[in-house]
Protein backbone atom coordinates (compact mmCIF):
# COMPACT_ATOMS: atom_id res chain seq x y z
CA UNK A 1 0.00 0.00 0.00
CA UNK A 2 1.49 3.39 -0.95
CA UNK A 3 2.33 5.90 1.78
CA UNK A 4 1.47 9.59 1.50
CA UNK A 5 3.76 12.25 2.90
CA UNK A 6 3.51 16.01 3.24
CA UNK A 7 6.06 17.91 1.20
CA UNK A 8 7.40 21.43 1.60
CA UNK A 9 10.13 23.11 -0.41
CA UNK A 10 13.03 24.11 1.81
CA UNK A 11 16.56 25.44 1.74
CA UNK A 12 18.69 26.97 4.46
CA UNK A 13 21.75 27.06 6.69
CA UNK A 14 21.71 25.31 10.03
CA UNK A 15 18.20 25.79 11.38
CA UNK A 16 17.24 28.15 8.54
CA UNK A 17 14.89 27.27 5.71
CA UNK A 18 13.57 28.42 2.33
CA UNK A 19 10.04 27.06 2.16
CA UNK A 20 7.05 27.47 -0.18
CA UNK A 21 4.37 25.71 1.84
CA UNK A 22 1.29 27.20 0.23
CA UNK A 23 2.17 26.22 -3.34
CA UNK A 24 3.29 22.63 -2.76
CA UNK A 25 0.89 19.68 -2.75
CA UNK A 26 1.32 16.37 -0.90
CA UNK A 27 3.09 13.75 -3.03
CA UNK A 28 3.18 9.96 -3.20
CA UNK A 29 6.64 8.51 -2.65
CA UNK A 30 7.51 5.85 -5.18
CA UNK A 31 9.44 2.61 -4.75
CA UNK A 32 12.78 4.40 -5.08
CA UNK A 33 12.31 5.51 -1.48
CA UNK A 34 11.74 1.90 -0.33
CA UNK A 35 15.39 1.36 0.63
CA UNK A 36 14.89 3.52 3.72
CA UNK A 37 11.65 1.78 4.64
CA UNK A 38 12.82 -1.76 3.87
CA UNK A 39 15.26 -3.66 1.66
CA UNK A 40 18.98 -3.86 2.45
CA UNK A 41 18.94 -1.30 5.25
CA UNK A 42 16.16 -3.03 7.18
CA UNK A 43 17.77 -6.45 6.66
CA UNK A 44 21.15 -5.19 7.81
CA UNK A 45 19.77 -3.52 10.94
CA UNK A 46 17.78 -6.68 11.79
CA UNK A 47 20.92 -8.77 11.35
CA UNK A 48 22.98 -6.42 13.55
CA UNK A 49 20.28 -6.38 16.22
CA UNK A 50 20.28 -10.18 16.42
CA UNK A 51 23.97 -10.97 15.95
CA UNK A 52 25.97 -8.00 17.25
CA UNK A 53 28.09 -8.67 20.36
CA UNK A 54 26.30 -6.01 22.41
CA UNK A 55 22.68 -4.90 22.66
CA UNK A 56 21.88 -2.07 20.28
CA UNK A 57 18.97 0.29 19.75
CA UNK A 58 17.80 -0.52 16.19
CA UNK A 59 15.80 2.72 15.79
CA UNK A 60 18.78 4.84 16.81
CA UNK A 61 21.05 2.91 14.47
CA UNK A 62 18.59 3.40 11.62
CA UNK A 63 18.49 7.15 12.28
CA UNK A 64 22.29 7.34 12.23
CA UNK A 65 22.40 5.42 8.95
CA UNK A 66 19.84 7.73 7.30
CA UNK A 67 21.67 10.82 8.60
CA UNK A 68 24.99 9.55 7.25
CA UNK A 69 23.42 8.68 3.89
CA UNK A 70 21.95 12.15 3.44
CA UNK A 71 25.04 13.99 4.67
CA UNK A 72 27.07 12.21 1.98
CA UNK A 73 24.95 13.93 -0.64
CA UNK A 74 25.47 17.57 0.36
CA UNK A 75 25.70 19.71 3.52
CA UNK A 76 21.99 20.59 3.60
CA UNK A 77 20.23 17.27 3.02
CA UNK A 78 19.38 16.05 6.49
CA UNK A 79 17.27 13.80 8.70
CA UNK A 80 15.13 15.20 11.54
CA UNK A 81 14.25 12.70 14.31
CA UNK A 82 10.66 12.76 15.54
CA UNK A 83 11.82 14.00 18.96
CA UNK A 84 13.33 17.11 17.35
CA UNK A 85 10.82 17.71 14.56
CA UNK A 86 8.59 20.21 16.35
CA UNK A 87 11.51 22.13 17.82
CA UNK A 88 13.28 22.37 14.44
CA UNK A 89 10.21 23.62 12.54
CA UNK A 90 8.73 25.74 15.33
CA UNK A 91 10.80 28.93 14.88
CA UNK A 92 9.46 29.52 11.38
CA UNK A 93 5.84 28.78 12.22
CA UNK A 94 5.69 31.98 14.24
CA UNK A 95 4.60 30.57 17.62
CA UNK A 96 5.10 27.88 20.22
CA UNK A 97 3.20 26.54 23.23
CA UNK A 98 4.39 27.75 26.62
CA UNK A 99 4.02 30.23 29.48
CA UNK A 100 5.60 33.18 27.66
CA UNK A 101 8.72 34.37 29.46
CA UNK A 102 12.27 35.20 28.45
CA UNK A 103 14.54 33.79 31.12
CA UNK A 104 18.18 33.40 32.05
CA UNK A 105 19.93 31.26 34.65
CA UNK A 106 21.84 33.53 37.01
CA UNK A 107 23.51 32.26 40.18
CA UNK A 108 21.88 28.82 39.70
CA UNK A 109 18.44 30.45 39.67
CA UNK A 110 15.93 30.93 36.83
CA UNK A 111 15.37 34.66 36.47
CA UNK A 112 12.66 36.20 34.30
CA UNK A 113 14.25 38.66 31.88
CA UNK A 114 10.93 39.75 30.43
CA UNK A 115 7.42 38.32 30.23
CA UNK A 116 6.24 38.25 26.61
CA UNK A 117 3.64 40.95 26.03
CA UNK A 118 0.17 39.45 25.80
CA UNK A 119 1.38 36.03 26.95
CA UNK A 120 -0.07 34.00 29.86
CA UNK A 121 2.65 35.04 32.33
CA UNK A 122 2.32 38.75 31.67
CA UNK A 123 -1.46 38.56 32.01
CA UNK A 124 -1.07 36.97 35.47
CA UNK A 125 1.35 39.64 36.65
CA UNK A 126 4.72 37.86 36.41
CA UNK A 127 7.40 40.54 36.15
CA UNK A 128 10.96 41.01 34.95
CA UNK A 129 13.35 40.09 37.75
CA UNK A 130 11.11 37.39 39.27
CA UNK A 131 12.90 34.20 40.35
CA UNK A 132 11.24 30.91 39.42
CA UNK A 133 12.14 28.52 42.26
CA UNK A 134 9.59 25.72 41.82
CA UNK A 135 7.62 24.15 38.98
CA UNK A 136 4.69 21.91 39.94
CA UNK A 137 6.01 21.82 43.50
CA UNK A 138 9.51 20.64 42.56
CA UNK A 139 12.64 22.75 43.06
CA UNK A 140 14.16 24.20 39.92
CA UNK A 141 17.31 25.77 41.37
CA UNK A 142 20.90 24.64 41.81
CA UNK A 143 24.07 24.11 39.81
CA UNK A 144 22.58 21.25 37.79
CA UNK A 145 19.76 23.33 36.35
CA UNK A 146 20.03 23.92 32.58
CA UNK A 147 18.01 25.78 29.98
CA UNK A 148 16.92 22.46 28.50
CA UNK A 149 15.47 21.34 31.85
CA UNK A 150 13.64 24.66 32.25
CA UNK A 151 12.16 24.37 28.74
CA UNK A 152 10.98 20.83 29.40
CA UNK A 153 9.23 21.84 32.61
CA UNK A 154 7.65 25.11 31.48
CA UNK A 155 6.63 24.28 27.94
CA UNK A 156 3.61 22.15 27.13
CA UNK A 157 0.50 22.01 25.01
CA UNK A 158 -1.66 25.10 24.79
CA UNK A 159 -4.46 24.90 27.38
CA UNK A 160 -2.51 22.76 29.84
CA UNK A 161 -1.66 24.17 33.26
CA UNK A 162 1.58 24.50 35.20
CA UNK A 163 2.16 25.78 38.74
CA UNK A 164 5.18 27.96 39.51
CA UNK A 165 6.53 29.44 42.73
CA UNK A 166 8.15 32.84 42.35
CA UNK A 167 10.35 34.97 44.60
CA UNK A 168 10.09 38.71 44.12
CA UNK A 169 12.40 41.29 45.63
CA UNK A 170 9.63 43.33 47.20
CA UNK A 171 7.73 40.34 48.63
CA UNK A 172 8.90 38.24 51.59
CA UNK A 173 7.11 34.98 50.77
CA UNK A 174 6.97 33.05 47.48
CA UNK A 175 4.07 33.92 45.18
CA UNK A 176 2.17 31.00 43.71
CA UNK A 177 0.89 31.13 40.13
CA UNK A 178 -1.08 28.60 38.13
CA UNK A 179 -0.43 29.40 34.48
CA UNK A 180 -2.50 28.15 31.59
CA UNK A 181 -0.10 27.65 28.72
CA UNK A 182 -0.94 29.33 25.44
CA UNK A 183 0.31 30.10 21.96
CA UNK A 184 3.35 32.32 22.34
CA UNK A 185 4.32 34.45 19.31
CA UNK A 186 7.83 34.16 17.93
CA UNK A 187 8.70 37.43 16.24
CA UNK A 188 11.14 37.54 13.36
CA UNK A 189 11.58 41.32 13.31
CA UNK A 190 13.94 42.14 16.15
CA UNK A 191 13.46 45.89 16.02
CA UNK A 192 12.07 48.64 13.81
CA UNK A 193 12.50 52.34 14.57
CA UNK A 194 13.40 55.73 13.13
CA UNK A 195 17.17 55.72 13.49
CA UNK A 196 17.57 59.26 12.11
CA UNK A 197 14.99 61.75 10.85
CA UNK A 198 13.56 60.33 7.64
CA UNK A 199 15.53 57.07 7.88
CA UNK A 200 13.99 53.83 9.16
CA UNK A 201 15.78 50.74 10.41
CA UNK A 202 14.31 47.21 10.35
CA UNK A 203 16.24 44.18 11.55
CA UNK A 204 14.92 40.75 10.47
CA UNK A 205 16.30 37.64 12.20
CA UNK A 206 14.60 35.00 10.01
CA UNK A 207 12.02 34.63 7.25
CA UNK A 208 9.13 32.98 9.09
CA UNK A 209 5.49 32.55 8.16
CA UNK A 210 4.64 35.78 10.02
CA UNK A 211 7.55 37.91 8.77
CA UNK A 212 5.82 39.58 5.86
CA UNK A 213 2.87 40.72 8.01
CA UNK A 214 5.34 41.88 10.68
CA UNK A 215 7.20 43.85 8.03
CA UNK A 216 4.04 45.54 6.78
CA UNK A 217 3.13 46.58 10.33
CA UNK A 218 6.63 47.95 10.91
CA UNK A 219 6.69 49.68 7.52
CA UNK A 220 3.34 51.38 8.07
CA UNK A 221 4.36 52.55 11.54
CA UNK A 222 7.68 53.97 10.31
CA UNK A 223 6.04 55.59 7.28
CA UNK A 224 3.61 57.36 9.60
CA UNK A 225 6.66 58.69 11.45
CA UNK A 226 8.14 60.16 8.29
CA UNK A 227 10.35 57.37 6.93
CA UNK A 228 11.63 58.14 3.41
CA UNK A 229 14.70 55.87 3.34
CA UNK A 230 15.30 52.43 4.85
CA UNK A 231 18.09 50.30 6.31
CA UNK A 232 17.13 46.62 6.06
CA UNK A 233 19.42 44.61 8.37
CA UNK A 234 19.75 40.93 7.35
CA UNK A 235 23.00 40.24 9.20
CA UNK A 236 22.98 36.91 10.98
CA UNK A 237 19.73 35.94 9.23
CA UNK A 238 20.15 32.27 8.28
CA UNK A 239 17.11 31.89 6.05
CA UNK A 240 13.41 31.15 6.00
CA UNK A 241 10.38 30.65 3.78
CA UNK A 242 10.87 31.24 0.06
CA UNK A 243 7.43 32.81 -0.19
CA UNK A 244 8.35 35.30 2.54
CA UNK A 245 11.63 36.20 0.82
CA UNK A 246 9.75 36.70 -2.45
CA UNK A 247 7.01 38.80 -0.82
CA UNK A 248 9.55 41.01 0.94
CA UNK A 249 11.65 41.56 -2.19
CA UNK A 250 8.45 42.39 -4.08
CA UNK A 251 7.92 45.35 -1.75
CA UNK A 252 11.06 47.00 -3.19
CA UNK A 253 10.88 46.06 -6.89
CA UNK A 254 8.61 47.40 -9.63
CA UNK A 255 6.15 45.18 -11.46
CA UNK A 256 7.72 42.57 -13.76
CA UNK A 257 11.29 42.56 -12.42
CA UNK A 258 12.63 39.09 -11.71
CA UNK A 259 13.28 38.17 -8.09
CA UNK A 260 14.53 34.55 -8.19
CA UNK A 261 14.03 31.26 -9.99
CA UNK A 262 14.51 27.64 -8.91
CA UNK A 263 15.44 24.66 -11.07
CA UNK A 264 16.42 21.01 -10.56
CA UNK A 265 16.52 17.70 -12.41
CA UNK A 266 13.00 16.74 -11.33
CA UNK A 267 11.79 20.31 -10.74
CA UNK A 268 11.22 22.46 -13.88
CA UNK A 269 12.31 26.07 -13.78
CA UNK A 270 9.97 28.19 -11.66
CA UNK A 271 10.22 31.94 -11.92
CA UNK A 272 9.23 34.47 -9.23
CA UNK A 273 8.73 38.07 -10.43
CA UNK A 274 7.68 41.30 -8.77
CA UNK A 275 4.03 42.39 -8.85
CA UNK A 276 2.29 45.75 -8.55
CA UNK A 277 1.86 45.60 -4.79
CA UNK A 278 5.20 47.05 -3.62
CA UNK A 279 5.08 49.86 -1.08
CA UNK A 280 8.71 51.05 -1.20
CA UNK A 281 9.69 50.67 -4.85
CA UNK A 282 11.38 54.01 -5.52
CA UNK A 283 12.79 55.11 -2.17
CA UNK A 284 16.46 54.76 -1.22
CA UNK A 285 17.31 51.43 0.35
CA UNK A 286 20.36 49.85 2.00
CA UNK A 287 20.66 46.16 2.88
CA UNK A 288 23.15 44.96 5.51
CA UNK A 289 24.62 41.45 5.18
CA UNK A 290 27.46 39.45 6.69
CA UNK A 291 29.00 35.98 6.59
CA UNK A 292 25.99 34.57 8.49
CA UNK A 293 23.37 35.93 6.09
CA UNK A 294 22.17 32.91 4.14
CA UNK A 295 19.49 31.36 1.96
CA UNK A 296 16.36 33.57 1.98
CA UNK A 297 18.51 36.54 3.05
CA UNK A 298 20.68 36.00 0.00
CA UNK A 299 17.63 35.77 -2.26
CA UNK A 300 16.48 39.22 -1.11
CA UNK A 301 19.97 40.75 -1.24
CA UNK A 302 20.70 39.13 -4.62
CA UNK A 303 17.42 40.27 -6.16
CA UNK A 304 17.96 43.86 -5.04
CA UNK A 305 21.62 43.88 -6.10
CA UNK A 306 21.00 42.29 -9.50
CA UNK A 307 18.24 44.79 -10.24
CA UNK A 308 20.46 47.72 -9.17
CA UNK A 309 17.78 48.56 -6.61
CA UNK A 310 19.69 48.79 -3.31
CA UNK A 311 23.17 49.33 -1.93
CA UNK A 312 24.41 46.12 -0.27
CA UNK A 313 26.70 46.89 2.68
CA UNK A 314 28.76 44.61 4.92
CA UNK A 315 30.70 41.42 4.21
CA UNK A 316 30.29 38.50 1.80
CA UNK A 317 27.27 36.37 2.65
CA UNK A 318 27.34 32.65 3.47
CA UNK A 319 26.72 31.21 0.00
CA UNK A 320 23.65 28.96 0.31
CA UNK A 321 21.94 28.31 -2.99
CA UNK A 322 20.50 24.80 -2.60
CA UNK A 323 16.80 24.01 -2.26
CA UNK A 324 15.37 21.11 -0.24
CA UNK A 325 12.08 19.24 -0.13
CA UNK A 326 10.98 18.36 3.39
CA UNK A 327 9.25 14.98 3.63
CA UNK A 328 7.23 14.27 6.78
CA UNK A 329 7.47 10.58 7.67
CA UNK A 330 4.73 8.51 9.40
CA UNK A 331 6.64 8.20 12.70
CA UNK A 332 6.84 11.99 13.10
CA UNK A 333 10.38 12.32 11.75
CA UNK A 334 11.32 14.10 8.55
CA UNK A 335 13.84 14.25 5.73
CA UNK A 336 15.17 17.24 3.85
CA UNK A 337 16.54 16.35 0.44
CA UNK A 338 18.22 18.81 -1.93
CA UNK A 339 16.20 18.84 -5.16
CA UNK A 340 17.06 22.14 -6.84
CA UNK A 341 19.17 25.27 -6.88
CA UNK A 342 17.96 28.85 -6.86
CA UNK A 343 19.28 31.60 -9.11
CA UNK A 344 19.33 35.39 -8.79
CA UNK A 345 17.95 37.61 -11.60
CA UNK A 346 21.28 37.75 -13.50
CA UNK A 347 21.30 33.94 -13.57
CA UNK A 348 23.92 33.31 -10.90
CA UNK A 349 23.76 30.54 -8.30
CA UNK A 350 25.53 31.78 -5.21
CA UNK A 351 26.04 28.30 -3.67
CA UNK A 352 29.62 27.94 -2.47
CA UNK A 353 31.53 24.69 -3.23
CA UNK A 354 31.02 21.67 -0.98
CA UNK A 355 33.11 19.07 -2.80
CA UNK A 356 35.66 18.86 0.03
CA UNK A 357 33.16 17.55 2.57
CA UNK A 358 30.81 19.00 5.13
CA UNK A 359 33.46 19.83 7.71
CA UNK A 360 35.40 21.96 5.23
CA UNK A 361 32.12 23.51 4.04
CA UNK A 362 31.08 24.74 7.46
CA UNK A 363 34.60 25.76 8.51
CA UNK A 364 34.90 27.99 5.44
CA UNK A 365 33.91 30.94 7.62
CA UNK A 366 37.03 30.38 9.71
CA UNK A 367 39.04 30.23 6.50
CA UNK A 368 37.72 33.68 5.65
CA UNK A 369 39.09 34.89 8.99
CA UNK A 370 42.48 33.24 8.41
CA UNK A 371 42.67 34.62 4.88
CA UNK A 372 41.95 38.13 6.10
CA UNK A 373 38.68 38.43 4.17
CA UNK A 374 36.72 39.68 7.18
CA UNK A 375 39.05 42.69 7.40
CA UNK A 376 40.17 43.34 3.82
CA UNK A 377 37.99 43.59 0.72
CA UNK A 378 40.88 42.61 -1.57
CA UNK A 379 41.12 39.25 0.23
CA UNK A 380 37.64 38.17 -0.88
CA UNK A 381 37.94 35.13 -3.15
CA UNK A 382 35.55 35.26 -6.10
CA UNK A 383 35.17 32.82 -8.99
CA UNK A 384 35.90 35.01 -12.00
CA UNK A 385 34.60 32.28 -14.32
CA UNK A 386 31.13 32.96 -12.89
CA UNK A 387 30.90 36.65 -13.72
CA UNK A 388 27.60 38.39 -14.44
CA UNK A 389 26.44 41.94 -15.21
CA UNK A 390 23.50 43.84 -13.80
CA UNK A 391 21.39 46.09 -16.08
CA UNK A 392 23.50 49.06 -14.97
CA UNK A 393 26.73 47.24 -15.87
CA UNK A 394 27.86 46.32 -12.36
CA UNK A 395 29.90 43.09 -12.16
CA UNK A 396 28.58 40.44 -9.76
CA UNK A 397 29.78 36.90 -9.10
CA UNK A 398 28.23 33.48 -8.56
CA UNK A 399 29.60 30.48 -6.72
CA UNK A 400 30.18 31.92 -3.27
CA UNK A 401 27.61 34.19 -1.70
CA UNK A 402 26.73 37.84 -2.27
CA UNK A 403 29.70 40.23 -2.39
CA UNK A 404 28.58 43.61 -0.96
CA UNK A 405 28.71 46.83 -2.95
CA UNK A 406 30.25 48.58 0.04
CA UNK A 407 32.60 46.50 2.20
CA UNK A 408 32.70 47.10 5.96
CA UNK A 409 35.32 45.05 7.82
CA UNK A 410 34.64 43.23 11.06
CA UNK A 411 35.44 45.59 13.92
CA UNK A 412 38.09 43.81 15.97
CA UNK A 413 38.85 46.95 17.97
CA UNK A 414 35.32 47.69 19.22
CA UNK A 415 35.89 45.82 22.48
CA UNK A 416 39.10 45.31 24.42
CA UNK A 417 40.33 41.73 24.83
CA UNK A 418 39.34 41.81 28.48
CA UNK A 419 35.76 42.81 27.63
CA UNK A 420 35.46 39.85 25.25
CA UNK A 421 36.88 37.53 27.89
CA UNK A 422 34.48 38.72 30.58
CA UNK A 423 31.52 38.65 28.19
CA UNK A 424 32.05 35.03 27.17
CA UNK A 425 32.53 34.10 30.82
CA UNK A 426 28.99 35.42 31.41
CA UNK A 427 30.01 38.16 33.82
CA UNK A 428 28.84 41.10 31.70
CA UNK A 429 25.35 39.67 31.21
CA UNK A 430 24.90 38.64 34.83
CA UNK A 431 26.12 41.99 36.18
CA UNK A 432 23.84 43.95 33.83
CA UNK A 433 20.83 41.93 34.93
CA UNK A 434 21.54 42.25 38.65
CA UNK A 435 22.40 45.95 38.35
CA UNK A 436 19.14 46.67 36.48
CA UNK A 437 17.10 44.44 38.78
CA UNK A 438 18.19 45.96 42.08
CA UNK A 439 17.67 49.49 40.73
CA UNK A 440 14.62 48.74 38.59
CA UNK A 441 12.26 51.08 40.45
CA UNK A 442 14.79 53.92 40.30
CA UNK A 443 15.46 53.38 36.60
CA UNK A 444 11.78 53.31 35.66
CA UNK A 445 11.15 56.46 37.68
CA UNK A 446 14.07 58.33 36.11
CA UNK A 447 13.54 56.95 32.59
CA UNK A 448 9.84 56.14 32.00
CA UNK A 449 10.43 54.87 28.46
CA UNK A 450 13.15 53.43 26.27
CA UNK A 451 13.82 56.70 24.44
CA UNK A 452 14.55 58.50 27.73
CA UNK A 453 16.88 55.70 28.80
CA UNK A 454 18.64 55.49 25.42
CA UNK A 455 19.35 59.21 25.22
CA UNK A 456 19.88 60.19 28.86
CA UNK A 457 21.45 57.30 30.77
CA UNK A 458 25.20 56.76 30.59
CA UNK A 459 27.42 54.09 32.11
CA UNK A 460 29.90 56.26 33.96
CA UNK A 461 33.11 55.42 35.81
CA UNK A 462 31.26 54.55 39.02
CA UNK A 463 29.26 51.84 37.22
CA UNK A 464 32.43 50.47 35.61
CA UNK A 465 34.16 50.30 38.98
CA UNK A 466 31.14 48.53 40.46
CA UNK A 467 31.39 46.04 37.60
CA UNK A 468 35.08 45.38 38.26
CA UNK A 469 34.37 44.86 41.97
CA UNK A 470 31.67 42.40 40.95
CA UNK A 471 34.09 40.51 38.72
CA UNK A 472 36.82 40.42 41.37
CA UNK A 473 34.46 38.51 43.66
CA UNK A 474 33.96 35.74 41.08
CA UNK A 475 35.90 32.53 41.59
CA UNK A 476 36.46 32.07 37.86
CA UNK A 477 37.76 35.57 37.13
CA UNK A 478 41.31 34.37 36.51
CA UNK A 479 42.68 36.78 39.14
CA UNK A 480 41.97 39.76 36.92
CA UNK A 481 44.05 42.75 37.88
CA UNK A 482 43.49 45.65 35.58
CA UNK A 483 42.12 49.16 35.32
CA UNK A 484 39.43 50.91 33.36
CA UNK A 485 41.78 51.55 30.43
CA UNK A 486 41.42 47.90 29.38
CA UNK A 487 37.63 48.03 29.18
CA UNK A 488 37.15 49.63 25.77
CA UNK A 489 33.56 49.36 24.57
CA UNK A 490 32.26 48.02 27.89
CA UNK A 491 30.26 51.16 28.68
CA UNK A 492 28.06 50.90 25.57
CA UNK A 493 27.72 47.11 25.92
CA UNK A 494 26.64 47.39 29.55
CA UNK A 495 24.21 50.17 28.70
CA UNK A 496 22.64 47.99 25.98
CA UNK A 497 22.32 44.99 28.31
CA UNK A 498 20.93 47.06 31.18
CA UNK A 499 18.49 48.61 28.71
CA UNK A 500 17.44 45.16 27.49
CA UNK A 501 16.55 44.14 31.03
CA UNK A 502 14.45 47.26 31.42
CA UNK A 503 12.96 47.92 27.97
CA UNK A 504 13.84 44.79 25.97
CA UNK A 505 14.68 45.27 22.27
CA UNK A 506 13.63 48.94 22.23
CA UNK A 507 16.80 49.81 24.08
CA UNK A 508 19.10 46.91 23.24
CA UNK A 509 19.43 47.29 19.47
CA UNK A 510 19.34 51.10 19.19
CA UNK A 511 22.14 51.37 21.77
CA UNK A 512 24.29 48.74 20.05
CA UNK A 513 23.73 50.54 16.75
CA UNK A 514 25.32 53.70 18.15
CA UNK A 515 28.80 52.35 17.39
CA UNK A 516 28.01 49.69 14.79
CA UNK A 517 30.24 50.38 11.78
CA UNK A 518 27.83 48.84 9.25
CA UNK A 519 24.96 50.98 10.51
CA UNK A 520 27.19 54.07 10.54
CA UNK A 521 28.21 53.38 6.92
CA UNK A 522 24.55 52.83 5.92
CA UNK A 523 23.58 56.19 7.41
CA UNK A 524 26.47 57.80 5.59
CA UNK A 525 25.35 56.32 2.25
CA UNK A 526 21.73 57.31 2.75
CA UNK A 527 22.65 60.81 3.89
CA UNK A 528 24.51 61.63 0.67
CA UNK A 529 22.77 63.72 -1.91
CA UNK A 530 21.42 61.48 -4.67
CA UNK A 531 23.11 62.20 -8.00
Amino acid sequence: MPLYFALVLVAGIGSGYLITKKSVQPIMLNSNFHAINGGKMTQLINFIEKQYVDTINPKLLEEKAITSLLKNLDPHSDYIPARDFEMVNEPLEGNFDGIGVEFNIIKDTVRVINPIVGGPSEKLGIKAGDKIIKVNGKNITGKDITSKIVFEKLRGKSGSKVSVSILRNSVKKPIEFTITRGKIPLYSIDISYIIKPGIGYIKISKFASTTYDEYLDAFNTLSAKGMKKLILDLRGNGGGFLRTAYELADEFLINGLQIVYTEGKAHPKKLYSATTRGGFENNELVVLIDENSASASEIVAGALQDNDRATIIGRRSFGKGLVQDQIDLPDGSGIRLTVARYYTPTGRCIQKPYDHGNEAYYSEEYDRYDNGELYNFDSIKVDKTKQYKTPAGKIVYGGGGIVPDVFVPADSSKYGYLVNRLFYAGHVNSFAFEFADKKRDWFLKQFPNSNDFNTKFNVDESVLKEFMNYVQMKKDNGDIKTNLNYLKGLDNLLKALIGRNLFDKDSYYPILNYNDNCVIKALEVLSKEKK
